[in-house]
């Protein structure tokens, strides 16, 4: 893996995923419950600050639907990464690893056909990290112009 490169976090309990959460959805910024209760409203949730606070104390580990609902709404993903062994908690971080690639300009552009307006699913984000990877390991592999001898697949 190179310096640098985002290595997919073990998240396991809420608190991490909510931690991991506020750190990629509000980079650099100490988000406080209440303010994170007032964007769920705003978004037509409900949750309240010292719940949240909670969360992130690690005080609550078992919240109802309802709170992974609040809390799906809160940072715009899918409720489902908050569950207990979630099987969406790997397509939000692909997902969020492809944003920040498209932000630095790893990933300039993407075009897909027959969207609908969930976007991208999540298998293909994994997929176009994955090319992504390995075209970076060609080229770090490949001679000093990046390109590998005529005829002969780049390694």
């Amino acid at each position: 893996m190179d310096i640098g490169e985002e290595r997919a976090p073990e998240l396991r309990t809420l608190r991490q995923k909510v931690e991991y959460m506020v750190e990629k959805t509000f980079p650099g910024q100490k988000i406080s419950g209440r303010v994170f209760a007032d964007l769920v409203k705003e978004r037509g949730g409900a949750l309240s600050h010292s719940y949240f606070s909670n969360i992130l104390a690690g005080k609550v580990t078992q919240p109802s639907e309802d709170i992974l609902k609040a809390l799906g709404l809160g940072f715009g993903v899918d409720w489902r990464f908050f569950k207990e062994e979630s099987e969406v908690v790997d397509d939000v971080v692909a997902g969020l690893q492809f944003l920040a690639k498209r932000r630095t300009g790893e990933i300039s552009g993407l075009a897909g056909r027959g969207l609908d307006e969930d976007g991208l699913p999540p298998e293909l984000l994994q997929f176009a990290l994955s090319l992504l990877e390995d075209a970076r390991g060609r080229q770090g592999a490949a001679g000093d112009d990046g390109a590998a001898p005529r005829g002969e697949p780049a390694k």
